[in-house]
């Protein structure tokens, strides 16, 4: 969105890429967010890739990371973006910390809140990693804002001052609707920790039914690990997020926990016996 900015204002075309005028594109430019993420291999050109996936050093050129994103090429009417770069863990499993370091201020709420919408997607990974988390709530909370903080909280390390200011955010999920608000359960010895968070966050007058609960699975946990997590995390909105996708038990288990009729109804035992 930031690239479409910059283009369109040196006066220039952008859309999305098509197969059959490539032959007429000065620039084509490919995101590959995961090392799974396929490009596909008929796009010609001169094509510049980045993301993650492909190589976690490369960035935008500094005139182009400033620019207020072109929400139409979506046709999105909410904002979205960074308050803050970077993490204050090193999970082995995600690739934050090598790409980004240590938690850094990078924008205010009125930096990246540019759409008239009441509704902000947030992207920080370690959102109260932020140096200026303080300042951050409570320019939240002045523009009265619904906010998502779409990679979850870190639970472990959430502190009384940090939920009582989570407790005064409209706080909502992805669609914007429903109040919730993720946290995350990886690894299996931070039980304590996440319950003495729990503890915490429902102190503050957060309730459970408004709390969500990113689970992964299949990565250095056994199938028995995963279920004592989830079974614990019943009441609190547990969400499976597999490892690796190709894996059937990942799948079969994140598809009878997500979908919240089911997994109310239909016990694992029953549901994993059930073919596909």
């Amino acid at each position: 969105m930031k690239i479409s900015t910059w283009y369109k204002s040196q006066g220039d075309k952008v859309e999305w890429y098509n197969d059959l005028f490539s032959s007429q594109y000065d620039k084509v430019y490919v995101s590959k967010i995961f090392k799974f993420s396929s490009i596909p291999l008929m796009m010609r050109g001169n094509i510049e890739i980045g993301g993650s996936g492909y190589d976690s050093k490369k960035t935008l050129p500094h005139y182009i990371e400033n620019m207020i994103p072109d929400y139409s090429i979506y046709n999105f009417r909410h904002s979205i973006g960074f308050l803050a770069r970077g993490c204050r863990f090193n999970c082995k499993f995600c690739i934050v910390p090598q790409k980004e370091g240590r938690p850094i201020s990078v924008n205010s709420v009125y930096d990246i809140h540019t759409n008239k919408s009441d509704f902000l997607i947030l992207l920080d990974n370690d959102f109260f990693g932020n140096p200026e988390w303080m300042d951050r709530c409570k320019e939240i909370i002045k523009l009265k804002l619904r906010v998502n903080f779409s990679q979850g909280l870190n639970i472990r390390i959430i502190t009384e001052e940090q939920c009582h200011m989570l407790a005064q955010i409209k706080f909502r999920s992805l669609s914007g609707k429903t109040p919730i608000v993720s946290f995350a359960w990886d690894k299996i010895r931070d039980e304590k920790l996440v319950f003495d968070g729990i503890q915490r966050v429902e102190g503050a007058g957060i309730k459970p039914r408004n709390m969500a609960f990113f689970v992964l699975v299949g990565f250095d946990t056994t199938k028995e690990e995963d279920m004592y997590r989830i079974e614990l995390l019943r009441n609190y909105n547990p969400f499976v997020m597999p490892y690796d996708k190709s894996d059937l038990y990942q799948k079969k288990l994140a598809r009878w926990v997500n979908h919240k009729a089911i997994f109310n109804s239909v016990k694992w035992r029953d549901y994993r016996l059930k073919k596909g």
